[in-house]
């Protein structure tokens, strides 16, 4: 009786020990493994998202100054760099980047200028710095990037004329023909040319100016972003040979 009696004393303390020395060993377990310094990770640090965010916000208030400072000191030459602070943020940050540059540059311009002249901005000149940054970022030639810049400045020249004739009550469209006849029947004068240029004839001519002066434009930003991005570390594509020996530039 006394044997039977003294079993289950004995199986419970057996069980107790057996618990507390799991116990005791799950805790020399885990104490090992926080010894381990692989266990402690340093925490990583990305210097790369504050970075793209400051020189996004840098260049977006660049592009809207010069824009700020062409309109009220018209030095012409400011012009070129319009497209160019955000086509640099587009080859140094991505698509992403160039395009919240473009939004808050327009909304800067929204503040300083108000909507009219924030749009006239935006529309073709943040758009025609996304679409130079694409294409510098893919390598595209001059001729192919030129073209398609001309095109969306020549439909950006048709915005103006259309937002800025609704402002003026006043067509401007008109007002165009009128000195591109002016011109033709000029030059006819002096060729001797016994005619009068038609209607047509004269429609074609102020879109043919209009397209030969985008042209023009997109060049001269080329050159301008050719010679400058070169020097901040983000080169765009080779000219073609003969403008590098007309600059003279190796």
């Amino acid at each position: 009786m006394s044997i039977s009696d003294s079993l289950p004393d004995e199986t419970e303390g057996n069980s107790r020990g057996s618990s507390s020395g799991d116990y005791l060993q799950s805790q020399i377990n885990l104490n090992k493994r926080l010894e381990k310094p692989d266990n402690l990770k340093q925490p990583q640090l990305s210097v790369g998202a504050p970075l793209r965010m400051v020189e996004t916000a840098f260049l977006a208030s660049t592009a809207s100054l010069i824009w700020y400072i062409n309109y009220y000191f018209p030095l012409g030459l400011l012009r070129m760099f319009f497209p160019l602070p955000i086509g640099l943020v587009y080859l140094r940050w991505g698509r992403r980047a160039s395009w919240i540059c473009a939004v808050v540059s327009g909304l800067l311009l929204l503040v300083l200028m108000g909507p009219t002249r924030s749009l006239l901005f935006v529309i073709p000149y943040a758009l025609m710095g996304v679409l130079l940054g694409t294409a510098w970022n893919r390598r595209v030639p001059w001729v192919v990037s030129i073209i398609l810049g001309a095109m969306l400045g020549t439909l950006g020249t048709f915005f103006r004329l259309w937002l800025l004739s609704i402002l003026a009550s006043q067509d401007l469209w008109i007002y165009m023909i009128t000195q591109v006849t002016n011109f033709m029947e000029w030059l006819f004068l002096k060729l001797g040319i016994l005619a009068t240029p038609s209607a047509l004839m004269i429609q074609i001519g102020v879109i043919a100016l209009i397209i030969t002066s985008n042209l023009v434009y997109l060049f001269v930003v080329h050159i301008a972003a050719w010679l400058l991005l070169d020097r901040l570390g983000n080169p765009i594509p080779r000219p073609p040979r003969w403008v590098q020996i007309l600059m003279d530039y190796e």
